[in-house]
């Protein structure tokens, strides 16, 4: 197994701190700390409740569900930001390198689902070399029925336009909100076996944690 995904992120995280500026970075630390000390919302999904579905688009635009993308199967889930989120894409990364092997072994589908339009799922596959689903959930149906939908404050969109990123114009719906990074294992029968969500976007959770909860389903 490589390195953990927080190994990751600080090498990133120096990486950035290198390349945006320091008024940038202000801010984005700032939201971090905000995210932090407002924690997990109440109502967050728990187990053994079914899992929320919705109407879905894959990579190329088509309409499916996540019911179908499992085809029967059980499935490990995991909600992103989108493809501008330097945080998802060493997530997503890791979870091709590290995760995505072992479900294989066990028959388990891996679906990755963000609230950006296809083509910006479509940049997500092709740029960090996935080989499993990922959807588009225009509106965040699945991200808002899991009680994990969260937004910036105007003053991080207004950064983020500066840097030249609207959300407004990535998101399927044109709105600005996002899931907190959410991982669960659905099983064959489409109930919630297990739950780990992130208030704080610059965590994510790790593989190895996910591994022994597979056991789960």
């Amino acid at each position: 197994m490589s390195s953990s995904i927080a190994a990751r992120v600080e090498v990133m995280q120096q990486e950035l701190a290198g390349q945006l500026p320091a008024s940038a970075l202000n801010v984005f630390v700032g939201e971090i700390a905000r995210f932090q000390a407002e924690g997990l919302p109440a109502g967050v999904a728990t187990p053994g409740t079914p899992m929320p579905d919705g109407a879905l688009l894959d990579a190329h635009g088509a309409a499916t569900t996540l019911t179908a993308a499992r085809n029967g199967r059980p499935a490990v889930v995991v909600t992103y930001r989108g493809a501008w989120c330097p945080y998802c894409n060493v997530a997503l990364r890791t979870y091709q390198e590290d995760l995505l092997p072992a479900l294989r072994e066990r028959g388990i589908e891996l679906i990755a689902l963000s609230p950006q339009k296809p083509d910006q799922s479509l940049s997500t596959v092709e740029k960090n070399g996935l080989g499993f689903t990922v959807l588009s959930d225009p509106g965040n149906q699945i991200a808002e029925a899991l009680g994990v939908l969260t937004q910036h404050s105007e003053r991080a969109h207004e950064t983020q336009r500066e840097l030249g990123l609207d959300l407004a114009d990535v998101n399927a719906d044109g709105g600005y909100g996002l899931p907190m990074p959410t991982v669960l294992l659905v099983g064959a029968d489409g109930v919630i076996r297990w739950i780990d969500v992130h208030p704080d976007y610059s965590t994510r959770t790790e593989v190895a944690d996910i591994l022994p909860a597979l056991d789960l389903l």
